[in-house]
């Protein structure tokens, strides 16, 4: 059984070194960024998403813990008073496919009904099937599809 823990500040740091380096990755490999600018643009996009770090207002990020043990983290986002944005989750890697990430995206459902939400929206690079089948099984549907080719 799994359960969501807000971050603390040393916690929250952690996360968002990793955070930077990965969002930043995944842009590259999607395409959208060039890897020289990739860091810094990245670094810009959470200074903006979450000025306050982990205090940012209307911004929930947890530890996911099976018992004392952190197997990932989660953001959500309240977008208006009835929608939010799942920003990040994030399973370590020797932790995945164990059912974890299901189970934190059940448990963040739970959290956001509590805090008045009636949809999440997220977002899923196009090259991560793996989380793509997931968030459907889960039962969330493509709501948009960006198609690009390079000439």
């Amino acid at each position: 059984m799994i359960r969501l823990e807000e971050m603390n500040t040393d916690e929250f740091q952690r996360y968002l070194r990793f955070a930077i380096k990965n969002y930043a990755a995944e842009h590259v490999r999607a395409g959208n960024w060039e890897e020289h600018e990739a860091i810094s643009r990245s670094a810009q996009e959470y200074e903006k998403l979450l000025p306050d770090g982990e205090k940012t207002i209307n911004n929930k990020l947890f530890i996911i813990r099976d018992g004392e043990q952190e197997v990932g983290m989660i953001w959500l986002a309240k977008r208006s008073a009835d929608k939010g944005f799942i920003f990040d989750i994030n399973i370590k890697e020797v932790h995945q496919g164990r059912g974890y990430g299901k189970a934190a995206m059940q448990e963040i459902e739970n959290i956001a009904h509590k805090l008045g939400l009636a949809s999440i929206k997220l977002h899923v690079f196009g090259h991560n099937k793996s989380a793509q089948a997931l968030y459907e099984k889960l039962g969330y549907i493509e709501t948009d599809i960006v198609m690009e080719k390079k000439i």
